[in-house]
C-alpha cells in the first residue's frame, strides 16, 4: 500500500508541475496501459492517452493550475483523493476564449492500483462551479 501512496504522490507532483511533458512521461510510467478511466472526458482516446489529453486541455486553459490535496484515504488497492483545484483562465477551454478569471472548484478521485500502477480511475469534478466562475453559465 505504501508503494501505491508513493505512486499517487509522484503523479500528483507531476500534475502540479505545469510541465506537459513531465505529466505525459509520468502518466506513461505510473498508469497501466489498459487504464479504465471513468470520467466524462471529451475524448475517444484510450485510458492513458485520455488522461494525457485531459491534462493538455487543462494546461492550455489554465497554465497555472494547482491541485491541492485536502484528504487522502488509502484502503486496500484504492486511494481516494479530495482536492481543491485553482487556476487562472488564460487560454481556450471548452470553447471559451480566455477570460482572465480565477477558478476554485472541488473534485474527488478514486484510483485503483494493480501491479504498482494506476489501473482504474473514477472522477467527480464540480464543473458547474468552474463554468459559473468562467461566466459560461449563469450563477
Amino acid at each position: 500500500m505504501s508503494s501505491n501512496r508513493a505512486t499517487f504522490q509522484r503523479f500528483h507532483e507531476a500534475v502540479n508541475s505545469g510541465d506537459a511533458e513531465l505529466i505525459a512521461t509520468t502518466i506513461d510510467e505510473v498508469v497501466a496501459p489498459d487504464l479504465i478511466f471513468h470520467a466524462p472526458v471529451p475524448t475517444e482516446l484510450p485510458g492513458p492517452q485520455a488522461l494525457k489529453q485531459v491534462w493538455a486541455v487543462l494546461l492550455r486553459g489554465f497554465p497555472d493550475i494547482r491541485v491541492e490535496v485536502e484528504d487522502v484515504i488509502a484502503e486496500g488497492d484504492r486511494i481516494v483523493s479530495r482536492n481543491t483545484v485553482t487556476g487562472t483562465h488564460q487560454g481556450e477551454f471548452r470553447g471559451l476564449p480566455p477570460t482572465g478569471r480565477s477558478v476554485t472548484y472541488n473534485e474527488i478521485f478514486i484510483f485503483r492500483f494493480a501491479g504498482g500502477r494506476i489501473a482504474e480511475v473514477w472522477g467527480v469534478v464540480d464543473l458547474l462551479t468552474q463554468l459559473r466562475q468562467l461566466g459560461a453559465v449563469p450563477s
